[in-house]
Formats: C-alpha cells, structure tokens, sequence
C-alpha cells in the first residue's frame, strides 16, 4: 500500500521584507496578501487537497499559536499545532515533526505557511510523484523553474534521471544564493531551479539522515518533544532542551548532505511572497504594470505596487514604485530595493520603535484591541471582546482604566463586585485594584477604554486567573 502522507505546516518567520504591513507580532502568514485568505489558510486548504484529510502539524512561535488555532478553525480544519518557545530554524522543527511521526513512518509534506502557488492540479500531481519516489528512499525538494536570475533565492542543480522515477532527478547540488552573474550561468544549463523550501520524505529515512550529519539537532529535538506538554489542547515543546538545539535550516542540515537528495521540478507556479517585489510580481496589474489595493488612485504611473489600507493614496507622475501605506507607518521605496526593506525594520528595532513589532492592532486570544489616541499620562484603545471570551483577572500599579461599552454586554470583576454593563453604560478601574472584562453574550463586546497614570505600557500587568494560559 502507498504510505499516507502527513502535511507538516512550518508557520515561523517575521517577513521583516514586506514591513509594514507584516509585523513581529501578525508576520506575513497571518495576512490576506493574495486571496480573500490568509497565506497560511491558503496552505492549510492546499495541504488537506493535496494529502487528503490527515490532520496536519503545524509548529509555530508559542506567542501567535492562538492565530494559528482561529485562522485554522475558519476554514474547518484541526490541526496538531506545535509551539516553540522559539525559533530554531527548520530543521529543528522538521526533527520535531518527524519523530511525532516516527512509529507509523507516513512521508512528511513539508511546507511553509507563506508561500503562494497557482495551478492545483499540476501542484497535486508534484505531490504523488514525491511521496513515490519519497517511499523508495529519497529525500524529495520542489525546484521551481527559475523566471530570472535571481540572487535571493537558493538553486538546486539537477544530475540524472532516477532510475524507474519519472520526472525525478538525483541532485547533483545546491548553491545558496548565487551573485546575478552565476545565477545567470545556472540557467544557462538548463539543469537549474530555485529551491522552493518544499520537501518530501519518510519520516524514519530524515531521521536516519538528520543523525547521520547533525545528531546534534536530532538530541535536542528528542529532549524537547520527551519534555513537551499539553496546553490548552497545544503541544508545548520543553523550553530548556529546545533553546539549546543548534538553529540551521533543514537544506544545511541535511539535504546539502546526504546521498539520497533528488529534485521534481514543479509545473505549478510558485511565490515565496518574500518582498513587495514578490508581490508585485504574482498580482494582477493594470495596463501600466501597476499592482493596487484599497482606496487607491494612480495617474501617469508605471510599474508599481501602490497598497493603501485606511485612506485614500494618490499618485502622480511615478514609476517603479512600492508605496505601502498603513495606519501608522507609510513606506515608499524604489521597486528595485525590495530587498532591502528588511534593514527599515533593522533601523526601527534599534532605535527602539515599536512599530516593526505591532500594528495600531494588537490580537489577543480574547479577541483584539486598537489604539485610538495618545499623549501625555493617558491613552485611549478600542477593545473588541469575542463572544464567551475573557481577559485575565489582573491589576496595574501605574494606571488606572476607563471602560465604556459601545456595543454588547460586559461582565465586569472591579475588586469584590460582579455586574455587568450594557451599552452606553460605563466603570472606573482604580489603580492597584484586580479587574476582569468579561463577554457573556454571543455578538462581539466592544469597549472603549481610557487609560490614564504614570506609566502606560503594556508590563505594567500582574495576572492572577488567565484561562489562555499566558505567562
């Protein structure tokens, strides 16, 4: 019987090229940046189309795990959903999903969660073929034709045929990222592909394999998942044993390595969605090559990508532009420096900023909150509480909170008291005292909350009851 075929979902990564509107805390697979879903809802669908319905692992950072559960559930699909106290690289977390896996041997379909790809049947077909030729012992990577010659991307030089594996070749190497004029002679043979980050392989062969070359990774990856627990129904890795794992992508760590690599070359077409470039690249343009989304005008403009979100943006008389427009921060770059947007967010940690790290949009697993408004010893912020959903039961040293409801009912705890409000109605939070907003209804709660005292920032919280488990 053909092996079953478990889709491993690689949900890391910070997308720091495609600031600002993907973010530390809401990266690019989170976001709706090609379809009406997210990249990661995208790869779920796809996965469940390609593997049939086997319930897939995802590992991703613990903090976006309660993104990953929602945008899952969604879309009706249950997930094994790992969390890493943090990122390691993949080849830790492909070690993690291979000894999950271990005792029924399935091929592992490893994915990332923001890649783009077009042409379901055609990426289908490329799956049968590399659990085939998975199954008989090789470890399988998609290479994707390359449309240019690309120095961001990683190549896969093909050798020969497979013997009895149609439309599969051994590998004879990998180059990392090549200068434009190696890139060039790559192609030039007509051998060469980008290196897609997509693998296919029994999970006992990878393990063999990982320790054969790096057994290192291997034994942090066994300590951490003998150390994992159940948490909230999420899988949480042992915190001491995974730090302590080496962080090495899974191509450095094994592929590069083995004797046993082979390469499919993909007829389906393939985004890493990896920079505003990228983007423009893959959307839909007009008659002047220009991509545009939201309330967007452009006149006497070429070549460019133009993405407003809250207001109307204007163009005239531009060309080969990235202008990215969001509620607190406006990119405008040459389209040719995509790359480099990745050295803005590099800027703005440094100068410790917080907007690479959050949008005016925070989410929570109890739902969201936005800024509003701030200044001197105050600032104002728009909450959205889900139905049945809490806040933790808390206090703040440093300030005090004003709530009033807009719409829904809250249940409010302010020290011994319980009651609740409905809308227009409003509470005082003094300082030092324990609070809890609750939703009890099942529309969404929305409040306004006017915070006020010497010290505003979000440490300022001492949790007492958290039902999400937050630490």
């Amino acid at each position: 019987m053909p092996k079953s075929i478990v889709p491993v979902i690689l949900c890391g990564g910070a997308g720091s090229r495609l600031w600002p509107v993907s973010r530390q805390l809401l990266p690019k697979q989170f976001l709706p940046l090609v379809t009406g879903r997210t990249l990661l809802q995208d790869t779920a669908l796809r996965a469940r189309e390609a593997a049939g319905p086997v319930q897939p692992i995802v590992i991703c950072n613990e903090a976006h795990r309660f993104l990953v559960q929602d945008q899952l559930a969604e879309i009706g699909i249950a997930a094994r959903v790992v969390l890493e106290p943090a990122g390691r690289s993949t080849a830790a977390a492909v070690a993690i999903a291979a000894l999950m896996c271990e005792k029924d041997d399935p091929v592992l379909l490893v994915l990332a969660s923001d890649h783009a790809i077009r042409g379901t049947q055609a990426f289908n077909d490329a799956v049968r073929r590399a659990a085939d030729v998975a199954a008989a012992g090789s470890l399988v990577t998609f290479g994707i034709a390359p449309a240019r010659p690309d120095s961001g991307f990683g190549y896969i030089e093909r050798g020969d045929r497979l013997q009895g594996e149609a439309g599969a070749y051994k590998v004879a190497r990998f180059v990392e990222k090549p200068a434009e004029a190696e890139a060039r002679r790559l192609i030039a043979t007509g051998r060469a592909y980008w290196n897609s980050g997509m693998f296919a392989f029994c999970a006992k062969r990878l393990l063999d394999e990982l320790g054969r070359y790096r057994h290192d990774i291997l034994d942090a990856a066994r300590k951490a998942l003998a150390d994992a627990s159940d948490d909230l129904g999420f899988l949480r890795l042992g915190k001491e044993a995974f730090l302590a794992c080496p962080a090495e992508a899974i191509d450095r760590a094994v592929m590069e390595r083995t004797a046993h690599a082979a390469v499919i070359p993909a007829e389906f077409e393939w985004s890493d969605v990896g920079s505003w470039e990228a983007l423009w690249d893959i959307a839909q343009k007009d008659a002047d090559g220009n991509a545009a989304r939201g309330d967007v005008q452009l006149q006497d403009t070429k070549g460019s990508l133009v993405f407003g979100e809250r207001r109307l943006v204007a163009t005239l008389g531009v060309e080969d532009l990235i202008i990215v427009d969001t509620e607190d921060a406006l990119l405008v770059a040459d389209r040719s420096r995509s790359q480099d947007v990745r050295e803005v967010v590099e800027d703005l940690k440094r100068a410790n900023r917080s907007e690479h790290l959050s949008h005016t949009r925070v989410y929570r697993p109890w739902g969201y909150y936005e800024s509003v408004d701030a200044g001197e010893r105050f600032q104002v912020k728009r909450l959205m509480v889900k139905p049945g959903a809490a806040l933790s039961l808390q206090l703040h040293r440093k300030r005090a909170e004003h709530w009033v409801v807009v719409s829904g009912t809250a249940r409010v705890t302010r020290g011994e008291e319980i009651f609740d409000l409905q809308e227009n109605q409003s509470t005082y939070i003094p300082v030092g005292t324990r609070h809890r907003l609750e939703n009890t209804g099942s529309e969404p709660l929305l409040i306004i909350e006017v915070q006020s005292g010497s010290y505003l920032g979000e440490d300022d919280i001492e949790r007492f009851e958290d039902r999400y488990n937050r630490r």
